[in-house]
């Protein structure tokens, strides 16, 4: 894949800073490329071509590849973080919009909107695992932090679906509100939050026994109660915070992870989205996708500290492991 020359002088900061570390990668739905920050800095290294209509985006524990979601090529590319270089492709059945990786690195677990299906997919080999059939427009993914479960969350079918990662089987089925968008686990496994973006909830559930345990809801003062739409969901590693994208209300809800109920909503960008911390939970940046920015907060103070321009209709972020 050919790059714009005007990329080059970015490419000479990647290749003389030390390998990945704290680099944010966003991908730009509209603009079909990624856009680099540094985390430190908060400074834009470059902006990248990574195929069409980029949403997905993850990278390998090890920081050697950047995987993303190209939806409308129908395939996972993965690049070289370090030079934003393409490597390969990986198979990820139609449509792929959003993935996990297993803690190990390896495979790939893939929803695909169009076909109810996961595709599981090893990523040395490149060869398709597995495909489950899941409920309608199936769309969130989470990944237990023991890798034995992976959560796949059908927006149509409002199921949260718990599926063994050894058999590939459904292991059990939690009814959730409408349209659940995201799936993720507390660093200990002990609870899962599932975020409805029509329902307007996050359901936090036990893993153990598959049962919801609090519907955690949401009130800004101003803001209609349709703008509040729950989707991206990260938590700290000490689990004591818990932050949740609140779509187009354009703030981030902030939760007592021990108690579970909602402390503060802070103001970032229009229609924010997802969410990623950076590997010493610093800061949290988030995707505002009808702004075109990211919204940095310091995590400590719970404050939204800068705003940075990206491509058009920022959709995921990943920060790369030190």
């Amino acid at each position: 894949m050919k790059h714009l020359l005007t990329l080059a002088p970015a490419l000479a900061l990647l290749a003389a800073e030390p390998a990945l570390a704290n680099r944010v990668f966003v991908s730009n739905e509209k603009g079909n490329d990624v856009t680099v920050l540094d985390s430190e800095t908060l400074e834009v290294l470059g902006t990248y071509p990574v195929g069409n209509r980029p949403r997905g985006i993850t990278i390998s524990p090890d920081g050697t590849e950047l995987y993303v979601c190209a939806s409308d090529d129908n395939l996972v590319r993965v690049f070289d973080p370090n030079t934003m270089e393409e490597m390969h492709t990986l198979p990820s059945g139609p449509d792929p919009e959003l993935f996990v990786l297993h803690p190990s690195g390896n495979p790939l677990y893939i929803a695909n909107e169009d076909d109810n299906l996961v595709t599981v997919v090893d990523v040395k080999t490149k060869q398709v695992l597995a495909e489950i059939p899941v409920g309608v427009e199936p769309e969130g993914m989470g990944v237990s932090p023991d890798g034995k479960i992976v959560i796949n969350t059908s927006e149509t079918t409002n199921m949260a679906h718990f599926i063994d990662t050894e058999t590939f089987e459904i292991v059990a089925n939690v009814l959730v509100d409408s349209r659940p968008r995201f799936a993720e686990y507390n660093h200990d496994g002990t609870k899962l939050y599932v975020s409805a973006e029509i329902g307007g909830t996050v359901s936090v559930i036990d893993p153990a026994t598959q049962q919801i345990t609090r519907k955690i809801t949401f009130e800004v003062p101003g803001v209609l109660p349709e703008a509040i739409q729950p989707v991206g969901v990260r938590v700290t590693n000490d689990g004591k915070k818990v932050f949740v994208a609140l779509g187009p209300s354009n703030r981030v809800a902030v939760i007592d992870g021990e108690t579970d109920e909602v402390k503060d909503y802070l103001l970032v960008g229009q229609r924010v989205w997802q969410m990623a911390f950076t590997p010493d939970e610093k800061y949290l940046f988030t995707t505002n996708g009808n702004s075109n920015d990211v919204s940095v907060i310091d995590v400590a103070a719970e404050e939204v500290v800068k705003s940075v321009p990206v491509g058009q209709q920022p959709w995921g972020v990943v920060v790369a492991p030190n």
